[in-house]
């Protein structure tokens, strides 16, 4: 396992900053287990065969199984004496990476750098296919609910969770010792529907952060609104956090959903 704790910058090492995409489907998720491949697995394995001395390498936040990104960040730390910038280590990697896995850029950070506790905030995307009959090219890619609705519809069901509120009731438990006295109050600065093509819907949302399932929780309960499952008020009451017990009825699949970005104080990764 790779530790993600802020630790003190080794003035003999150079922190990369990498800007990774990636097709979750044929991996356990993001991060690195015991029994499991990962992505964060696949790209340490390719930078230690580029460089064994290479460590710390920690992504912005883990992906669950079968969540693709096309924004994911990540650091590690190489040893100064290396003289490869970021180009020839995004090169470098893309050639012993499988196709599925792709580093879009890579650039020198400054040691206090961190992709996970320096966030500012991130995206994801989730994408619905509401017509009768699944593409088979989005198989994986998007969750297949038929039915219409409207934009105006579904964005009155998702401004019900835009600012603070107490998501306890819609994510998930790790069941890893971390989930009692975790804060579960998070911000959502924006969470929109788009339709760019017919018969397909795209959900965004943007926030200081994300709980366990938390965006899936979000869709299946939108789309449970939607579907006329759920009310507003017992929407508006797993947001209350009055009840601790409390859950939401339905965590959407991973199909369909992806980390479109993260963005940081000083600058965008493109």
């Amino acid at each position: 396992m790779v530790s993600e704790t802020m630790s003190e910058p080794d003035p003999s090492f150079q922190r990369f900053r990498l800007l990774v995409a990636y097709d979750g489907r044929p991996y356990c998720g993001w991060q690195s287990q015991a029994a499991g491949d990962t992505i964060q697995d696949r790209l340490l394995e390719a930078l230690r065969s580029l460089c064994p001395d290479a460590k710390g390498l920690v992504g912005s936040g883990r992906t669950d199984a079968g969540v693709s990104a096309e924004g994911q960040v990540a650091h590690f730390d190489a040893p100064s004496s290396w003289k490869m910038n970021g180009e020839n280590w995004r090169d470098a990697l893309n050639t012993k990476l499988p196709k599925s896995i792709r580093i879009y850029a890579c650039d020198a950070t400054e040691p206090e750098f961190h992709a996970r506790f320096s966030a500012k905030e991130k995206t994801y995307r989730y994408r619905i296919f509401t017509g009768q009959v699944l593409p088979p090219t989005l198989v994986g890619l998007a969750w297949h609910r038929r039915g219409t609705a409207s934009l105006d519809e579904w964005n009155t069901l998702l401004r019900l969770f835009e600012g603070e509120h107490d998501f306890r009731a819609l994510s998930a438990n790790r069941n890893d010792g971390s989930d009692e006295g975790l804060d579960t109050r998070r911000v959502i600065f924006a969470a929109r529907a788009e339709q760019s093509v017919p018969n397909q819907v795209d959900l965004r949302f943007t926030g200081n952060g994300f709980l366990y399932k938390m965006v899936r929780f979000l869709v299946g309960t939108t789309v449970y609104g939607i579907e006329r499952r759920l009310s507003t008020s017992e929407i508006e009451a797993f947001l209350s956090g009055k009840d601790p017990e409390k859950k939401a009825p339905y965590c959407a699949p991973a199909d369909g959903l992806t980390l479109e970005r993260v963005d940081y104080p000083d600058t965008k990764i493109d």
